[in-house]
């Protein structure tokens, strides 16, 4: 399981003489390479960024995965993880859903002038970890500061590379009718962690994020059902409703789901009533969509089940050709109504 980290006990303080970041430290100058030196580079060390140089120079042999990112969410800490390994497991969940197996990452930040030193370095560390437990090496970067008022504390952008799997053939025009929809875990739990750490709302059980990197789990599907798995994708911004309908349309097929199905945890689905909001159409952080064939899918919920995030993992769908470009569910009732693709946003602010 992803460790939390607590700044004071894991992550030992460096030396300096400053408590913010300063428009000084965006200067290239020597508060740059102070910033640098006593944090970035000790903290993300290895062999890459040692190097010092510009880019990073890499050798990977066959295909690869390249993914980009930026996460600008908004509080930067929040139960369950912060913005550091938030943007470390996007980034490595991108390349999962290529099929591909993460490797490398770059990182860049834009920090805010005042920004709070100690914070900065919590998020560091916190990528050291969410690197670490991914098995990715961060191997090149960029640091920026801009004005006080002109930024949000922190952003960061990220680049991700990773080798294909070889067994894989990853690519939404080979779903078809008859393929079932797995969801590797319940839904809506980094949208309402973030929602309700915003509102203040209180809950017998704290709601957390689940941020985590899924590439073990994707991978173990490949190891197993290769080309029979179709599909992977990751119900970030815009819920799983979003997802279900891009691939509804892309490839001019139906997909039909029913409404005792959806793995919802009891607290997330009251706190999504009290909100107004449908889980359906809430982000993800920590689970994936695969689009399997119809005869491995039951297997493949076993095989998830049995690992470490994806113990939650259950039939989701279905792949059909009726209503082709349209996702429609069944109430518990027995009615049918269209999902059809978020209008606008929900949440802003969480990725």
């Amino acid at each position: 399981m992803k460790k939390d980290v607590k700044f004071n006990i894991s992550c030992p303080m460096p030396e300096l003489d400053y408590d913010v970041i300063t428009l000084g430290h965006g200067s290239g100058g020597k508060l740059t390479h102070h910033l640098l030196d006593t944090g970035v580079f000790e903290i993300l060390d290895n062999e890459y960024l040692a190097t010092r140089h510009d880019g990073a120079l890499l050798n990977i042999d066959g295909p690869v995965a390249f993914s980009t990112d930026s996460f600008v969410i908004s509080p930067l800490f929040f139960p369950g993880g912060n913005i550091g390994d938030l943007a470390v497991n996007g980034t490595v969940n991108d390349l999962a859903m290529c099929g591909a197996h993460p490797q490398f990452i770059s990182l860049g930040f834009i920090l805010e002038e005042g920004l709070d030193v100690r914070e900065l370095w919590e998020i560091i560390y916190t990528i050291k970890l969410a690197a670490e437990h991914s098995g990715v090496k961060v191997v090149t970067g960029d640091t920026k500061v801009v004005e006080k008022g002109k930024g949000d504390k922190i952003f960061i952008n990220t680049t991700g590379i990773g080798k294909l799997h070889q067994k894989g053939k990853i690519d939404p025009q080979r779903v078809m009718a008859g393929d079932k929809i797995i969801v590797s875990g319940s839904i809506a739990n980094h949208g309402i962690c973030i929602m309700s750490k915003r509102e203040g709302l209180e809950f017998e059980t704290e709601i957390k994020s689940d941020t985590r990197d899924v590439s073990g789990l994707t991978t173990a599907l490949l190891d197993r059902f290769g080309e029979k798995i179709k599909l992977f994708r990751d119900p970030t911004r815009g819920g799983v409703a979003t997802v279900l309908n891009e691939i509804a349309g892309q490839v001019n097929t139906g997909v039909e789901l029913k409404e005792e199905d959806l793995p919802v945890a009891t607290q997330v689905d009251a706190a999504c009533e009290m909100l107004g909001l449908d889980p359906l159409y809430v982000a993800n952080e920590g689970i994936f969509l695969a689009f399997v064939d119809g005869k491995v899918a039951d297997e493949a919920v076993e095989i998830l089940r049995s690992m470490e995030g994806g113990e939650e993992a259950s039939l989701l769908g279905e792949v059909v050709e009726n209503h082709p470009g349209k996702v429609v569910i069944q109430s518990v009732i027995g009615g049918r109504r269209v999902i059809p693709m978020l209008p606008g946003d929900q949440l802003p602010r969480i990725c």
